[in-house]
């Protein structure tokens, strides 16, 4: 049996959590700025 396909199905599994993490992180970080600089303003 040739585990190549599941080794690319891992990997791009992977590729696409650390992504989603990755995005929801930045704007997590984003949003968080945002309500300090508003906090600041006041």
């Amino acid at each position: 049996m040739n585990p190549w396909p599941f080794v690319i199905a891992a990997y791009s599994v992977t590729f696409v959590v650390g992504a989603s993490v990755l995005a929801a992180s930045w704007i997590s970080m984003r949003r968080a700025e945002r309500r300090l600089e508003d906090l600041k303003r006041r």
